[in-house]
């Protein structure tokens, strides 16, 4: 889980501002990735507090610190069967900006397991396919190809 992996052939003279971190997780055998600043810390999975009347993507909420977190299924909210708790299931707790521009709030989302760290050119990214019009595209930023999988 400690591990920072740089991807692509960079030569010695490309500025640093070039390439992205991004954490990789798994969500039901398939990779994702987040983007390393708005992480704020990765915890072992446990038991959140259930608050009626929520979306089914929504498991509840924890205590981190003294402050209430909503904690989201991320596979749920990707429309897929809610992630199984296992040995390797963690909350990636990030910061996500509210609809009130400046403003911040944590939250966690469920995965499966944290891969690696990687640092990605942005060159490599590919923009987010246009899968039409009843299909959001808003979760995803780009398409990067690591290790023949994309």
């Amino acid at each position: 889980m400690n591990a920072l992996v740089k991807t692509g052939g960079e030569s010695p003279g490309k500025l640093a501002s070039e390439h992205k971190q991004y954490l990789t997780f798994t969500l039901g055998g398939e990779m994702f990735s987040i983007g390393i600043l708005c992480i704020r810390e990765i915890i072992w999975y446990s038991s959140p507090t259930e608050v009626p009347m929520m979306p089914e993507c929504i498991r509840g909420v924890i205590n981190l610190r003294g402050a209430v977190v909503p904690v989201m299924d991320l596979s749920s909210r990707f429309g897929k069967p809610s992630t199984p708790v296992t040995k390797s299931t963690c909350i990636i707790i990030v910061e996500v900006q509210t609809q009130n521009e400046g403003e911040h709030q944590s939250m966690g989302v469920v995965v499966d397991a944290v891969q690696a760290v990687l640092e990605i050119a942005a060159s490599e990214i590919a923009p987010a396919p246009s899968f039409g019009a009843k299909i959001r595209s808003d979760f995803i930023e780009g398409i990067c190809k690591v290790a023949e999988s994309l």
